[in-house]
């Protein structure tokens, strides 16, 4: 994989499934994290082939929930990440989902606390020897490329010296939020931060940090010098961004992420969380739309709500009743 001149959809918890991946990439996105996994939520999975779907899914084998799911027309741009705080189990994950992702990406920048509270995420950044011992076993033991993606220390002193030493562990990118762990997204994000670690390294950095706009991508580049340009919540509120004939109607892009959840069969909470988020930045979420999405408990009745009953059925029909029938005894 190629970390240079990209634009990229950042990892997202709940958002970054599979339907959203294809969605970011349809309208242009060239590489597309999956949402942070924990190593030993991964760990009690099978590899399924999905026939129905044409996917393949790394199921829990005592929920049968889907951890992670992807495709062969995604293989070469998906980059799974990983949550954890332990070299062995971080590789025993790697070799689970290797031959199906482009790439591997260890999470050192969240700092929520479901990550922070098992050590992972941002508790990494004030580990450098576990960081180290984590990204050289991946290194040794993987052909594929191995990143990981990091917040700004208290000091740009702090963070230059952090990330040399992860650029000698010969991972092939490093993305950097510039933004501190204590920060929050209303805090403008720091992009001369990220400037000082590019400055720094000969490997290519990954900038994200307040990308709203496709001509913000450009923007960023030139003010960070960075190799390629990561979104989050702005491919969020609007996917489109990363089109470079300029973003299509909210309401338009919102259908569409329905349309490829039911392609999908995404998980019908997933999808009320993001279709929340797109909401929200638009318009607010007690009124007559987000009160109806409230309510809908299958993926059927989602479609329902966006007019796309007739989109539903044919899918269905299609994959010759499997997959998605147990859904339509809601529209009967």
């Amino acid at each position: 994989m190629d970390y240079r001149g990209k634009y990229i959809l950042a990892p997202m918890v709940r958002v970054g499934g599979l339907p959203f991946r294809m969605l970011a990439a349809g309208y242009g996105a060239d590489i597309t994290y999956g949402e942070e996994i924990v190593d030993h939520k991964m760990l009690c999975c099978e590899r399924v082939e999905n026939e129905a779907l044409g996917t393949v899914d790394f199921v829990d084998k005592k929920s049968k929930d889907i951890i992670f799911r992807t495709c062969d027309a995604e293989k070469h741009r998906v980059v799974f990440q990983v949550g954890t705080a332990d070299a062995v189990r971080c590789l025993k994950v790697a070799n689970m989902v290797a031959g199906d992702i482009a790439a591997f990406d260890v999470n050192m920048g969240c700092p929520k606390s479901f990550s922070t509270s098992g050590g992972m995420g941002s508790a990494l950044l004030d580990k450098p020897e576990l960081i180290h011992d984590i990204l050289t076993t991946l290194r040794r033991n993987l052909n594929i490329p191995v990143t990981c993606k990091v917040r700004l220390l208290k000091t740009c002193g702090e963070t230059v010296e952090l990330s040399r030493r992860i650029e000698k562990t010969g991972v092939s990118a490093l993305a950097v939020h510039g933004r501190r762990v204590a920060d929050r997204p209303r805090d403008p994000a720091n992009w001369d931060g990220i400037r000082e670690v590019v400055s720094a390294l000969s490997i290519p950095v990954i900038a994200n940090g307040d990308v709203f706009d496709y001509s913000d991508f450009q923007r960023m580049k030139d003010a960070t010098g960075a190799s390629s340009v990561m979104v989050a919540r702005g491919a969020v509120w609007n996917a489109s961004v990363f089109r470079p004939e300029g973003m299509l109607y909210w309401e338009d892009v919102k259908t569409e992420y329905v349309k490829r959840c039911i392609e999908w069969d995404n998980n019908v909470h997933w999808t009320k969380h993001t279709l929340k988020a797109m909401i929200m930045h638009f318009s607010n979420v007690e009124f007559s739309e987000g009160k109806a999405l409230t309510r809908c408990k299958t993926l059927a009745a989602v479609a329902d709500v966006y007019g796309l009953q007739s989109y539903y059925r044919e899918l269905d029909v299609a994959r010759g009743g499997s997959g998605l029938s147990r859904e339509l005894l809601f529209l009967t």
